[in-house]
């Protein structure tokens, strides 16, 4: 299919090196990740982060998520500790957040992580991203390339229907992989989940031997996607619901409803992984066909389904 956007290009050597130029002097771009897009720029910068922040509409108190290269590069920020240390071992470069305590000398720009004392930090794994990283000397905050609230994109093209040219580049990586955020987890004293992911807490238990906080009553937002409205496509959901009512989309697990219009399946196979990675991109295809409702049959609470269940009670809150 012909690329009719002006501002989608796909990863090479010669736009590597114009983002990296772009980046250098502070301006914004649209990049893929193995969980969902990102709308990337210079951590080290003040006027970098005050575009992210205008763009993306995103309220002052939630903090972005830093990513960078390796570990090395990420001492000169952040402290570490012996739990972080297991599960970057294990699950390093990927789909989860640390939140750490900064270093008093990180050039992170303070406004970058909400003026707080901590600093949520990625590694992430996917090949475009890491070669974009690998070339710099600052990190990328980079929180999900859409409007603050709004479901995050997995495709180069939810990028552009959320900003149009108001970026000059939005890198086409495919779509993304996971297609849900990653895990946060705060290890900052007592292991917390603040945000399920596909790595699960579960997962994160057994490489630290000890048991995770979770279903926590949030005081302060120190992490991305703790507020309660999130992930809305725009027309109000509903969650573990039975029967569809005219003028809905009905979203479920299984083949059971093919060949209906308003029927739409998270994964055939039932299969909650795919069913993840397929959830912001069946909002987005319901949105844009019409639909003024969107009901979700009941999701298992287990592996990825805590994941799923988390991002459609944030979409169905109002």
């Amino acid at each position: 299919m012909k690329n009719i956007y002006l501002n989608i290009f796909p990863f090479n050597k010669k736009i590597l090196g114009k983002i990296v130029i772009l980046l250098k002097k502070n301006k914004i771009i649209g990049l893929p990740t193995e969980t969902v897009y990102g709308l990337a720029g210079n951590a080290y910068s003040k006027s970098s982060i005050n575009k992210i922040y205008k763009l993306k509409k995103r309220p002052k108190y939630n903090p972005l998520i830093i990513h960078y290269f390796d570990l090395n590069r990420a001492l000169k920020d952040i402290e570490i500790n012996s739990n972080f240390k297991k599960i970057y071992k294990k699950f390093g470069p990927g789909p989860i957040t640390y939140i750490l305590k900064r270093k008093i000398n990180s050039k992170i720009v303070s406004n970058a992580s909400a003026n707080l004392k901590t600093i949520a930090v990625r590694f992430p794994k996917h090949k475009n991203l890491r070669s974009i990283l690998k070339k710099l000397n600052f990190p990328l905050a980079m929180p999900s390339a859409n409007i603050s609230s709004k479901v995050s994109p997995v495709k180069a093209t939810d990028v552009y229907d959320e900003f149009k040219d108001k970026l000059k580049i939005i890198i086409d990586g495919g779509k993304s992989k996971i297609g849900i955020e990653s895990t946060v987890i705060d290890l900052t004293r007592d292991p917390k989940l603040l945000r399920p992911g596909i790595i699960s807490h579960l997962k994160i238990q057994k490489i630290l031997k000890e048991k995770i906080k979770t279903n926590l009553k949030i005081s302060k937002i120190n992490s991305p996607g703790l507020q309660k409205k999130h992930y809305s496509p725009g027309i109000p959901v509903l969650i573990n619901q039975k029967k569809p009512v005219k003028n809905s989309a009905f979203i479920y697990l299984g083949n059971k409803y093919t060949n209906r219009k308003n029927f739409f399946s998270l994964s055939k196979k039932s299969n909650l992984k795919e069913a993840a990675s397929n959830l912001y991109m069946l909002f987005r295809k319901i949105k844009k066909m019409g639909f003024k409702k969107i009901q979700i049959q009941k999701i298992p609470k287990r592996g990825p389904g805590l994941a799923i269940n988390d991002r459609i009670k944030k979409a169905a809150y109002n």
